[in-house]
């Protein structure tokens, strides 16, 4: 898979990452089946062959619950070799989310991926969205935060997972590089996302993209086919952040991104 500019940032991306959420939780989320955590030796082998594949983003967060430690211990090659997005802002414990978007808790989540991931940089960190996108920009410490640890040279790239087109775009106004959207064939409330990306030379990573799993909401006989088709007819999506820990999904999702880049 040909590596993408994410925004002016000098990273480069491949057009699938792969999420990594369920390589640390299975409580709480919104997938139709329930799922084992998988084993090291499977996530070990999972990313090695997401690697292999031609996939160099990982996508992963404080409130993914084991994922980042996992990735720190597990991941194959060198760091180098990786894009690694984490979030901010969002944390899991005791059953349930809590949010934090103060300037100290912003700081002390990406201290703690750092140190759980066993890096000395971050490639991409976005606030982890509670939904009051606009409310967390402009009220909150969250942005100016993540803005100074990029001058102080922590992290490459910053934006936000956001929960509404007004949120993405705001966050492009106020200088953010990427912003995390939901766009798939059965939800496209935030397309406006994805062309200021374009106009703006900025950068979307798009999540759920296949509806959380919920692929029967698209119809069709190949409804994961046609949600890539769908998704990379828009210029303005970077990156398609999709999450499995299944080897043989891994395996037909590249080969339906390829079909659909026409690669």
């Amino acid at each position: 898979m040909k590596r993408r500019p994410l925004a002016a940032t000098g990273i480069e991306v491949s057009p699938l990452g792969l999420g990594t959420v369920k390589f640390g939780r299975n409580q709480g989320v919104k997938y139709p089946q329930g799922f084992e955590l998988p084993s090291d030796r499977e996530a070990r082998e999972l990313l090695a062959l997401a690697f292999d594949l031609g996939i160099n983003l990982l996508d992963t967060a404080p409130a993914y619950g084991l994922s980042e430690e996992r990735i720190g211990r597990l991941l194959p090659n060198s760091r180098h070799d990786w894009v690694i997005e984490t979030k901010a802002g969002e944390s899991f414990h005791d059953g349930g989310s809590h949010f934090d978007f103060t300037a100290n808790g912003i700081r002390q989540s990406m201290e703690n991926s750092l140190r759980l991931l066993k890096t000395d940089y971050l490639d991409v960190v976005l606030i982890h969205s509670d939904g009051d996108d606009a409310r967390i920009l402009r009220e909150t410490a969250a942005l100016d935060t993540l803005l100074q640890m990029r001058e102080e040279g922590w992290v490459r790239a910053v934006g936000i997972s956001s929960k509404t087109a007004a949120g993405g775009l705001l966050a492009y106004e106020l200088g953010c590089d990427v912003v995390m959207a939901a766009y798939n064939p059965a939800y496209t409330d935030e397309l406006p996302v994805l062309a200021a990306a374009v106009a703006q030379g900025r950068a979307v990573l798009v999540k759920k993209a296949f509806a959380s799993g919920h692929l029967d909401k698209f119809g069709g006989a190949d409804p994961v086919g046609h949600a890539l088709r769908f998704i990379f007819a828009q210029p303005g999506a970077t990156s398609v952040v999709l999450g499995t820990v299944n080897p043989k999904h891994l395996r037909d999702n590249v080969a339906a991104a390829l079909e659909a880049l026409g690669a």
